[in-house]
Formats: C-alpha cells, sequence, structure tokens
C-alpha cells in the first residue's frame, strides 16, 4: 500500500514519539504533532475596567493561552482551512 504522507500527517519531533494532548472541543487524544494549536491572549482584568485602565495610560497584563484541536475539529471549527489542490504541496506557514 503507497504511503500517503512522508510525514504521516505530523510534524517535527526526530526525538521519538511525541506526547498526547487533548482536542479542545470533543476531547480525542491527539498525538502532539499531529494537533493543530490556536494561541490566542487573555486579559486577566474585566473588559470595562480593563478599557478605564488603557484610556488612563496603565498597561493592563495579558496572558497567551493555547487550545490544541484534532484535525477534524480545526477544520469544522475553521482554525485550519483546506488548501486549493495547487497550493498543498507548498511549505508555507499554514493560516
Amino acid at each position: 500500500m503507497p504511503k500517503k504522507r512522508k510525514s504521516g500527517g505530523k510534524t517535527g519531533s526526530s526525538g521519538g514519539r511525541d506526547g498526547s494532548v487533548h482536542c479542545a472541543k470533543c476531547g480525542r487524544l491527539v498525538p502532539r504533532g499531529k494537533a493543530k494549536r490556536v494561541t490566542r491572549y487573555v486579559t486577566l482584568v474585566d473588559y470595562a475596567i480593563g478599557k478605564e485602565l488603557r484610556e488612563a495610560g496603565a498597561i493592563v497584563p495579558q496572558r497567551q493561552v493555547s487550545d490544541w484541536y484534532c484535525v477534524s475539529c480545526a477544520i469544522h471549527t475553521h482554525k485550519v482551512h483546506i488548501r486549493p489542490t495547487g497550493d498543498r504541496h507548498k511549505h508555507d506557514k499554514i493560516r
């Protein structure tokens, strides 16, 4: 049977087996190299208070939150888009 992808659908990791992460949407256990990571910034204060502080010139702290998605949930929630056939072999960063 021919192999569809040289990488087996996974990224990086030359150090053996990857750890596993849980999908943020469905809870499926996915290898870290195959899961899609979505990073967003979350403020630590309420929006209305943060707006007043920003207008006063204060720096409002934010923290980085990463969610991991399995491939099917990432496509379903539009975090990752299916590329056109001609663009699939390009090794650019997926948006």
